[in-house]
This record gives C-alpha cells, sequence and structure tokens, in this order.
C-alpha cells in the first residue's frame, strides 16, 4: 500500500492539553499539504482553524472527550458549537459506566441525539476498546450500526491502550455494511497503518504518519 493511499485515509491528529495555536496550524498545514482526510484538534480551536485552512481540508473535532461522562445534553450542545464553528466532523465518546451498566437503550438515544445535532454532518462513535469485553464490543458495534452514526472508532488514545488489529477485524465483522471504521491510538509505523486498512479501517486517527512521512521522529497519539 502506498503512502498516497494511507494519507488519504489520515485524521491527522493534535489533542493534548499543551497544544498551542502554532502546533495547531503545523497540524493543519501538513494535513493539507500530504492530502490527508482531516486535521482532528481541540474544540477551543475549531473556528480559528477552519478560517485558516478554508476549503484546504475538512476540520475535525472531539465531544465528551476523552472520558464520556458528561450528559447528553452537554455532548450535543458541544457538537452544535462545533459544527458552528467550522466543524465538518465530530468523533463523541460514549458513556462507558452506561456499556458497563447495561444501559444500551440510553447508549443508543445519546448517539441518535449526537447525530440528529451533526445535521448531516459526519458523527464517529469512540467506544473506548481497551476498556470492553469482547461482548461488549459486539453490542456496541450493533449499537452504532442502529444509531445513524457514520463510523465506529476504536479509542481516543488516552486511554490504556489503542486501537488493535483484532478489535479492528472484530468491528468490521459485526457492524452494519453502512458503517465505517476509525482506528485511532498506538498507531506507530506506517506498516500499522496499512494494516489497518487492508482490515477494514477507512479511517486513521494518528499524530505520527504524517510525520513519518516527513522522516522525522514519530511520538505521540
Amino acid at each position: 500500500m502506498d503512502n498516497k493511499t494511507i494519507l488519504a485515509a489520515v485524521d491527522h491528529t493534535l489533542l493534548t492539553q499543551t497544544a498551542t495555536w502554532e502546533e495547531i496550524r503545523q497540524v493543519c498545514d501538513d494535513g493539507a499539504a500530504y492530502g490527508c482526510a482531516s486535521v482532528c484538534i481541540p474544540a477551543s480551536y475549531v473556528k480559528r482553524a477552519a478560517d485558516y485552512l478554508g476549503d484546504r481540508l475538512p476540520v475535525c473535532t472531539v465531544i465528551g472527550f476523552p472520558n464520556g461522562y458528561c450528559t447528553t445534553a452537554v455532548k450535543v450542545f458541544e457538537a452544535r458549537d462545533a459544527i458552528a464553528n467550522g466543524a465538518s466532523e465530530i468523533d463523541m465518546v460514549i458513556n462507558i459506566g452506561w456499556a458497563k451498566d447495561g444501559r444500551w437503550d440510553d447508549l443508543l438515544a445519546e448517539i441518535r441525539a449526537v447525530k440528529e445535532a451533526c445535521g448531516g454532518l459526519v458523527l464517529k462513535v469512540i467506544i473506548e476498546t481497551c476498556l470492553l469485553t469482547q461482548e461488549e464490543k459486539v453490542r456496541l458495534c450493533r449499537i452504532v450500526s442502529e444509531s445513524g452514526a457514520d463510523y465506529i472508532k476504536t479509542s481516543t488514545g488516552f486511554s490504556t491502550a489503542g486501537a488493535t488489529r483484532e478489535d479492528v477485524a472484530l468491528f468490521k465483522a459485526n457492524v452494519a455494511p453502512h458503517v465505517k471504521i476509525k482506528a485511532a491510538g498506538g498507531i506507530s509505523s506506517l506498516q500499522d497503518a496499512a494494516d489497518f486498512l487492508e482490515l477494514g479501517a477507512s479511517r486513521l486517527g494518528t499524530s505520527r504518519i504524517v510525520k513519518l512521512v516527513k522522516g522525522q521522529q514519530a511520538q505521540g497519539y
């Protein structure tokens, strides 16, 4: 798989707490220059980044991030606010405690509410696979499939582990055909990226791939 194909699937990401505008601007420039799918950045930078990028690259942001336990009303507000500021893709974190409690109907209702708030724009649902059992992952594949969301996403990159090949394969086997897959967290090489795409992912959340293509030392998300 060539680098251009890999880069076209990358949500070029910077979500560290210390991120400055100069760092965000560099991520925007690199994402546009290297043909990435989007730049994924904190909500507080969305408006400035969207104004800076214009039509060069879509802006993605995260809501309920990274823990997922704020209320549905907060997630809905965050999504609407981000879109008003220029985001065209939203990555939301589910309430993982609800999954542990078996509150499947509440999880489904929340994802649907956020999807409605997106007004037809792309919604990716982060289920944080490293914190779930196999049975919980399969159940969430079904819920995301029913919700109207566009993607199921493995990880925030802020928990105990990121994407695994096994989880991407599990997603592929259990989501409906209309649901796409985003692997995120711990994608540390071009081979990792190619493997995830070949297993069925169509997006990759990573800060490292562009750096690797540029020949830089790649650390981080």
